[in-house]
């Protein structure tokens, strides 16, 4: 079965209460200042923390964070410079400001909201729109920046997503740092059906519910850390086949409702680093 037919169970399940106490206080490290140290990524993108991180600057040549409030904006070193030089790029490339939404917390962990990744300071948000100009801090607070889909046709709106966003999207899978890029199951079929020429990076390229109006990039493992643990390669071949299309058939629905997700604990490794108890 493809992933594409668990989507009620996925939806339902993500939508309903984490009942861990655990998950609530790695939240709440998002708040704190980063642990000292050299960085140090541990556990899973969807299950860890990261010790030593950095912060990305608010502003920067090419680039603005958006919703500070949140205090999303620490990662790895690794992440921080891959943003900073995305962002370079997409100046020198002339098309337009780039948008940064949710790095990581302080110390990673859990993050509110229906986030399951973005733990070890190795993930983080791009929104798609490029035509922002420089905003000041409180305009920045939003999540309303316009989707690339067509909620009727289910196919990417030409009128947003063009050759600005496909040549963002190259400039950001062709890192070496990249292990994959989640975008919405449109705009994966929209690459495979314009880009020309070089096709390597699309293998890259993941779809993924949502992420219509931004994508998340992925980094790998850095070489030196010992405790990430790694996901599994990207599948071989550009991605452009009968999985990308069961995306977009009706889902099935589940045989049994889903039980409310119990996040499984933090690694040992992480508690200290999290503050949480024992």
């Amino acid at each position: 079965m493809s992933v594409r037919h668990l989507f009620p169970a996925l939806v339902l399940a993500a939508s309903l209460p984490l009942l861990t106490t655990t998950g609530a206080a790695a939240a709440g490290a998002a708040d704190l200042l980063p642990s000292g140290g050299p960085p140090h990524p541990i556990g899973s993108y969807a299950n860890g923390c990261i010790g030593g991180a950095a912060p990305l600057p608010p502003d920067g040549p090419g680039y603005q964070a958006v919703n500070l409030s949140r205090h999303r904006t620490f990662g790895h070193p690794e992440l921080v410079a891959y943003v900073q030089v995305l962002a370079a790029q997409v100046a020198t490339e002339r098309l337009g400001l780039l948008l940064v939404g949710d790095l990581a917390g302080a110390r990673g962990g859990r993050l509110p909201g229906m986030h399951a990744s973005h733990q070890t300071g190795l993930d983080v948000d791009l929104w798609f729109d490029l035509s922002q100009p420089r905003l000041p801090a409180a305009a920045r607070e939003r999540d309303d920046f316009p989707s690339m889909v067509d909620s009727t046709t289910r196919r990417v709106d030409p009128r947003r997503f063009g050759p600005a966003q496909i040549a963002l999207l190259k400039l950001a899978a062709t890192d070496t740092r990249v292990a994959r890029i989640f975008v919405n199951p449109a705009i994966k079929l929209a690459l495979c059906e314009q880009v020309n020429g070089d096709r390597r990076w699309l293998h890259k390229i993941r779809p993924w519910f949502g992420h219509a109006a931004h994508f998340h990039v992925r980094l790998d493992c850095p070489r030196d850390a010992a405790d990430c643990v790694r996901q599994d390669p990207v599948p071989a071949g550009e991605g452009c086949d009968a999985e990308l299309m069961s995306w977009f058939e009706p889902p099935k629905p589940p045989a049994t409702p889903p039980r409310p997700v119990e996040p499984p604990p933090p690694p040992a490794a992480c508690r200290a680093i999290l503050g949480l108890p024992g």
